[in-house]
């Protein structure tokens, strides 16, 4: 065999070898846009899901503030209530040790005749019940004052737990968001819509009275402004940031939280809408401002701005009327 069929059978085995152990590489498809859409639209509902929680968290810390404010407001008449009825049951204690207890034998065997006996009896009686409204009043100050103080170390106590979370959720969201903006980058070009004309979008509400004609014509001069998670305007909002916004613009304190809000509403049924009710999605965790004509207003997801849609944009969870 020549010497030029040898070299070409070695480099044929050698090329073999490589192939063989060579490490493969994988040719990877960028997404499509339909699956990076469909990415995105997941991660904004999931992410969704957690704002709201964050949300109610907030709410929750709020509460715990002014219960905090409440209770030690109670307390300092309490403490000063409690310091009065130590220095009562003291100083009935001081004259005790200092004059001796009026006691029965000593009213009997000092009285000059039978009516003197009744009297100091009677009086023996009186300042008894006395000192024992006075012994009973110190003791019920007392556990007051520590069943209020024990109130507010547990308070305390849930505020510092929530705070901690809080901290931890928002660390989430932001670490979350940044990758959600990133896909929205790779199918959209940009991570958030551009922002909207709304000249004078408040002047095209319908005619609605009272406070629900206020809520919508807030909701109606929101229409463009961008999501903003946490947030309950003047520029930016979130679902149910846009929907306490608007009732607050109408006089009316909504939970700044979809799931605290259903817990406030009155429940009605989809024939009973009228403009001002809101409506509820994803198993509590989106809700709109129904606007008429079977339009919602609402402060749709991360990236995008505030929209007027179909009350049917996704199958409703159930309907409310603000009280």
């Amino acid at each position: 065999m020549s010497p030029l069929i040898h070299t070409l059978r070695a480099l044929t085995v050698a090329a073999c070898t490589l192939a063989l152990v060579a490490p493969a590489t994988v040719a990877r498809a960028e997404p499509s846009p339909a699956e990076l859409t469909r990415r995105i639209e997941k991660s904004s509902a999931e992410l969704e899901r957690v704002v709201e929680a964050h949300n109610e968290l907030r709410e929750k810390i709020k509460d715990n503030r002014a219960a905090v404010s409440r209770l030690r407001k109670q307390i300092g008449p309490l403490e000063q209530q409690a310091a009065q009825s130590r220095a009562d049951v003291g100083e009935m204690a001081a004259t005790a040790y200092k004059t001796g207890n009026l006691g029965a034998v000593d009213a009997l065997m000092h009285a000059d005749d039978p009516a003197s006996v009744l009297d100091r009896l009677g009086t023996l009686d009186h300042l008894t019940r006395q000192r024992q409204a006075s012994i009973a009043s110190y003791t019920a100050d007392q556990q007051q004052l520590l069943d209020q103080k024990t109130r507010l170390d547990v308070t305390l106590s849930q505020q510092a737990a929530r705070s901690k979370e809080l901290s931890t959720t928002k660390q989430r969201i932001e670490r979350d968001l940044a990758k959600l903006y990133e896909m929205r980058r790779q199918a959209y070009g940009r991570a958030t819509e551009r922002p909207a004309s709304r000249a004078n979008s408040a002047d095209d509400a319908p005619a609605v009275s009272g406070q629900a004609g206020a809520a919508v014509r807030y909701a109606y001069g929101a229409l463009g402004k961008p999501y903003a998670w946490g947030q309950d305007g003047p520029n930016g909002y979130d679902c149910s940031g846009l929907t306490s916004a608007a009732w607050r613009a109408a006089g009316k304190q909504l939970p700044h939280n979809t799931k605290m809000q259903w817990g406030v509403v009155s429940h009605i049924s989809r024939s009973q809408l009228r403009p001002g009710d809101l409506v509820f999605y994803r198993s509590l965790g989106h809700v709109a401002i129904y606007v008429g004509d079977g339009q919602v207003i609402h402060a749709p997801t991360f990236g995008r701005n505030v929209e007027k849609r179909s009350v049917d944009l996704m199958p409703p969870y159930g309907y409310g009327r603000v009280r």
